[in-house]
């Protein structure tokens, strides 16, 4: 089990990395832009990569590929909100494809992604930190070099424990 606290440590079988997390710290009652990260426990299943920027990624999981069209959707009021989908052009949705590389990695924090409630909050992930581990808009972030190191040690049926 991954386990994230409030004094940003991502811990796993004993060791320490630091990490970034929600701008405005932790929450419960997690809601769609208050820049809380979620306490809970979560299944990680998902990986998503930026195959042209990161070569011969060393994973247990499965992943798919990151495209120029792919984004997810962050308004609750979408039918697929908090899900992968495809743009058609440019808009507000969450771009998988960025110019800065946080989202050259991408572990999905399987956070209200089975039943969906709409303004529960979504696009909860795992990914590359900020410069100087600025906070975020509610995920996890790592800095490149630990989160493939993870990337290598952690299986599918790990789940991450955030105790905020």
């Amino acid at each position: 089990m991954l386990i994230v606290n409030n004094k940003g440590e991502l811990w796993y079988n004993k060791k320490r990395y630091k990490c970034s997390y929600g701008k405005n710290g932790f929450t419960k009652y997690k809601k769609e832009g208050d820049g809380c990260t979620p306490i809970g426990i979560f299944e990680l299943k998902r990986l998503f990569v930026r195959t042209d920027r990161i070569k011969n990624i060393q994973t247990n999981f499965k992943y798919t590929p990151i495209l120029k069209n792919m984004a997810w959707e962050d308004n609750p009021s979408k039918k697929n909100y908090n899900r992968l989908i495809n743009l058609k052009k440019n808009s507000h949705k969450e771009k998988l494809t960025r110019k800065d590389h946080l989202y050259d990695l991408i572990l999905v924090i399987e956070f209200n992604t089975k039943k969906i409630i709409k303004g529960k909050g979504s696009a909860i992930f795992i990914h590359i930190a900020k410069p100087n581990y600025k906070p975020t808009e509610g995920c996890i972030g790592l800095n490149k070099k630990n989160l493939l190191e993870l990337l290598k040690k952690i299986k599918p049926k790990d789940k991450i424990k955030i105790t905020g």
